[in-house]
């Protein structure tokens, strides 16, 4: 497959095939440029998000639906990492500004429908969302964080949060050459707020990363194996790849019962 063009992919297929394609939605994978632990690359977030979004088009293209897979945003929200070496920062308000441009296109257009679908925990797009639709009312925009679509407690002994046992096994299934040996991994261990209500999560605040862990990871990795990674790439993608189903056929203009 992977020597073929696939058209529902963006940067592979050519204007020959995308003049009389009628598209039914959009998918923007999103993800981030960030330190993760010492055994996976900067790159991870990218690779998660940009393979979800292409098997999940791939089994809703091979069940008629028409998604069109654009190009990976390689940056992310990472002003809590600032101080870790070349964890590359977008602001919020330029998220906004991305995402302005990519829809004014789709709208131009005439594509009603996107749907971010973001691997990487800084980014959250509700309140941007919320803006689009005052300026973009005719285009729904919907977001998927990948790390809720499944049930990860199935798969792993204890999943993390970044750099962790879930991560490290997707990316050993799906880029193992870039993967270190874990002998080489830190032990992802992290410190927590000393506030209870912080600890607990019913309030929230930035985590500065350099006082919570040593090695850049939160969340020990060593449990992790690609047939793991692979489990959840494949119950991730089937619940998405659900979804996409649904999107193809809901009009934006009945959207309620």
């Amino acid at each position: 497959m992977k020597n073929e063009i696939r058209p529902y992919i963006l940067a592979e297929t050519n204007w020959k095939q995308v003049k009389d394609e009628n598209y039914s939605f959009a998918v923007l994978p999103w993800g981030a440029t960030e330190a993760h632990n010492y055994h996976l690359p900067y790159a991870t977030d990218n690779i998660l998000a940009e393979e979800v979004a292409a098997e999940a088009a791939r089994k809703c293209w091979e069940n008629n639906g028409k998604p069109l897979v654009l190009p990976t945003i390689p940056f992310g929200v990472n002003t809590g990492q600032m101080d870790v070496k070349f964890c590359m920062n977008m602001n919020p308000s330029t998220q906004l500004a991305v995402l302005r441009d990519i829809v004014q296109v789709l709208d131009r257009h005439g594509m009603r429908k996107l749907v971010i679908l973001n691997a990487h925990g800084g980014n959250n797009f509700k309140q941007i969302i919320r803006e689009l639709s005052l300026e973009f009312p005719k285009v729904f925009v919907c977001s998927i964080n990948w790390w809720q679509v499944g049930d990860a407690a199935s798969v792993f002994d204890v999943p993390g949060d970044h750099a962790g046992e879930l991560e490290t096994a997707a990316v050993m299934h799906l880029a193992p050459q870039l993967v270190l040996p874990l002998e080489e991994a830190g032990d992802g261990r992290a410190k927590t707020f000393k506030i209870k209500a912080l600890k607990e999560g019913w309030v929230t605040a930035q985590r500065e990363w350099n006082n919570v862990t040593e090695d850049t990871g939160v969340g020990n990795p060593k449990a992790a194996t690609p047939e793991k990674g692979l489990k959840y790439f494949e119950m991730t993608t089937d619940i998405i790849a659900g979804f996409f189903d649904e999107l193809h056929a809901a009009d934006v203009e009945d959207m309620y019962e």
